[in-house]
């Protein structure tokens, strides 16, 4: 007896808590879901026509996230939330994410700055680096910035790329041909010299207005850099022509 009166017990608790959770919970959950109304797709429709039309259904709808882009008409729904075709209590606020016209972001100057320093100024802007190659110049200092494309003060949409070349510093074997213009034949010797260049052909050229032995022209341009040595050719200024046979004679 005992034993079926703990049953009869155990049956009625267990029943009473059905019966709790389905009055309390699993009903409304029920009739709360079926009191719902589908939510219309409002995508690709300008702001104010899905506004109107979610009122139509009973809903209202909310400006949510704005997106930059070239795709959609500026002010057109491209995102909604919740999404399309599910069942939503009326009244609700739906949020909808419309599309802006892209905006056009100006290239910064980076040229002469370090690839470490030119990389968070051009991210900070919304662009990124699309490459990076490396020349040797024995201008600029290694890993800074010698060249850079589009140049500064253009414009680009947000997310584009910027190509950068920089620098691998002077070659390990060059030789850069000095600015000879001006200075005396003895000077020019001398700076050819260091340079690891040799003085070529020497010509005179009479002129009355400069020191004798001025140079007046060379056959490499100044600041030409070379992978080997070479032989640089002089013009150089005399006062009377007749004493060029004499500096033939001497020692190039």
């Amino acid at each position: 007896m005992k034993t079926i009166f703990r049953y009869i017990i155990a049956f009625v608790l267990t029943s009473g808590i059905l019966v709790l959770v389905l009055d309390k919970i699993v009903m409304p959950a029920y009739v709360s879901h079926y009191q719902g109304r589908y939510l219309p797709d409002v995508r690709g429709l300008p702001f104010e026509e899905a506004k109107y039309k979610l009122r139509l259904e009973g809903f209202e709808a909310m400006l949510g996230d704005v997106k930059y882009t070239s795709k959609f008409a500026p002010g057109t729904v491209i995102d909604q939330y919740p999404k399309a075709m599910r069942r939503v209590k009326p009244g609700r606020r739906i949020r909808l994410t419309l599309a802006e016209k892209e905006k056009m972001i100006p290239i910064p100057d980076v040229v002469g700055k370090s690839i470490r320093s030119a990389r968070l100024e051009i991210e900070e802007t919304g662009l990124q680096i699309d490459t990076v190659t490396s020349e040797f110049d024995a201008e600029v200092p290694k890993d800074v910035i010698r060249w850079q494309y589009p140049k500064p003060g253009d414009f680009l949409r947000r997310g584009s790329g910027i190509k950068l070349i920089i620098s691998k510093g002077k070659p390990p074997d060059f030789y850069q041909v000095p600015q000879l213009f001006g200075l005396s034949l003895e000077k020019a010797r001398k700076l050819l010299v260091e340079a690891r260049l040799k003085v070529g052909k020497i010509t005179y050229r009479q002129n009355e207005d400069l020191v004798p032995y001025t140079v007046l022209d060379q056959s490499v341009e100044a600041e030409t850099i070379l992978d080997h040595p070479i032989k640089v050719d002089l013009i150089v200024s005399i006062l009377n022509l007749n004493n060029v046979f004499n500096k033939l004679t001497l020692p190039e």
